[in-house]
């Protein structure tokens, strides 16, 4: 069984970690598998770059800067520059040797460039099985990424909220028509890796004609794993609350809610402490109500540390998919505290592994911060997610699943 990823980028964002590991799970199990994206970062065995020369790399930026060019004449602010994707720019991948040569193509977040609209007809027109795995709601929409509160996807996008003049013949409403004449015969299967989007994809007009299945994501559980002893300088006399991945400019990341619940916990000053990674604006960690401890951008063996160091995790995202954070911090033992929203609350077994808040409420956030550091029994929570984890997202058991689609779509009659 030969498989081709075809993913915009190498390491770079969650999608893109999503699908290197369902790579390296498929090559553990013996899949002939292979990823093909547009530029590598580093030598890694069965990853090819579509850029590896001077130019090459020049073009591919060009791409990437008319998909966002074409977008800056629609959008409705700067906000949303990056949240929505017409897949108007892209490279014609279909005469690829990794391509030519595979079972099955899969695909996984190809917009900024990479693939288009015309590189998905070239690649259906080949006749071979696809699988696409969503990482986000913008296979079955006009564009967005996350469609927020607008429904108009389930019927005809169009009024996009997202686009600086709404209308019934806007750019999501465009694209809308585009994809609905490309899926129309397509040799395509959804695959999501949470329920609920898999479920949306049911539902919605664009897809609700093909099979829409969920596989979850996995994590290398021989890397994520719990730590003896913490090789974190932290404060081993206090608890310490994580919050992952921050991007606090991001409304959909519900850090507002997060701030607003570690200020009603500020009666553990002198025992808890909140702990960060990754992207954040300083300002933006004063008056947490809890000592705050910053440690910016890290490389990803030091995050696995810090999932080992912290007592609890913190995900507030008011939509989202299927946060690898959140299985991270699992497979390192640490309990996993988020809304009812998305995905997350498939991820997490309400007290059991950890705690599912009630959407937009800061005080159920405190509730179950709380709940997970003072009410339940740690080790037993900390067991838990460490059995859920293997049952669920461990590497043979997510590959096992994938190859078990791959055969099924390869042995039906094209």
């Amino acid at each position: 069984m030969k498989v081709v990823h075809l993913s915009t980028y190498h390491t770079f964002g969650g999608a893109a970690i999503a699908a290197l590991r369902l790579h390296h799970a498929l090559r553990g199990i013996g899949v002939e598998s292979s990823v093909l994206v547009q530029q590598t970062e580093r030598e890694e065995e069965g990853v090819q770059g579509l850029a590896s020369g001077f130019i090459e790399k020049k073009i591919a930026f060009a791409r990437f800067a008319a998909e966002r060019a074409y977008f800056l004449f629609h959008e409705k602010d700067k906000s949303v520059r990056f949240h929505f994707s017409p897949l108007w720019a892209g490279t014609d991948v279909s005469a690829h040797p990794l391509v030519r040569e595979a079972d099955v193509i899969h695909l996984h977040w190809i917009n900024f460039g990479f693939l288009s609209l015309h590189s998905l007809e070239k690649l259906f027109a080949l006749g071979k099985p696809v699988v696409w795995t969503m990482h986000d709601m913008a296979t079955f929409t006009g564009g967005c990424h996350y469609s927020r509160e607008c429904e108009r996807y389930l019927t005809h996008c169009g009024f996009c909220p997202y686009v600086r003049k709404p209308s019934a013949t806007d750019l999501s409403s465009q694209v809308f028509e585009q994809k609905k004449k490309l899926f129309s015969n397509a040799p395509l299967t959804l695959v999501s890796p949470s329920r609920w989007l898999a479920e949306l994809g049911t539902r919605a007009a664009l897809t609700k004609h093909l099979t829409s299945l969920a596989i979850p994501n996995p994590i290398d559980t021989s890397v994520f794993k719990p730590a003896s002893s913490s090789e974190i300088d932290l404060n081993p006399a206090k608890k310490w609350i994580l919050f992952a991945g921050v991007n606090t400019q991001d409304p959909r990341k519900g850090f507002a809610y997060f701030k607003e619940a570690t200020q009603l916990l500020k009666d553990r000053l002198e025992d808890w402490g909140i702990v960060v990674f990754g992207k954040t604006e300083p300002d933006a960690l004063t008056d947490m109500g809890l000592e705050v401890k910053s440690l910016g951008s890290l490389p990803a063996h030091e995050v696995v540390k810090v999932y080992q160091a912290a007592d609890v995790m913190v995900v507030p995202s008011l939509e989202d998919n299927y946060p690898n954070t959140v299985i991270e911090a699992m497979a390192c033992g640490t309990p996993v505290v988020g809304f009812d929203s998305g995905g997350i609350s498939e991820q997490i077994e309400h007290k059991k592994t950890g705690y599912v808040s009630q959407l937009y409420s800061a005080e159920d956030l405190a509730k179950g911060i709380r709940f997970v550091l003072e009410d339940a029994d740690y080790e037993q929570l900390k067991a838990n997610n460490l059995q859920v984890i293997r049952q669920r997202n461990s590497f043979g058991v997510v590959a096992n699943a994938y190859l078990s689609l791959y055969q099924k779509l390869t042995e039906m009659p094209r």
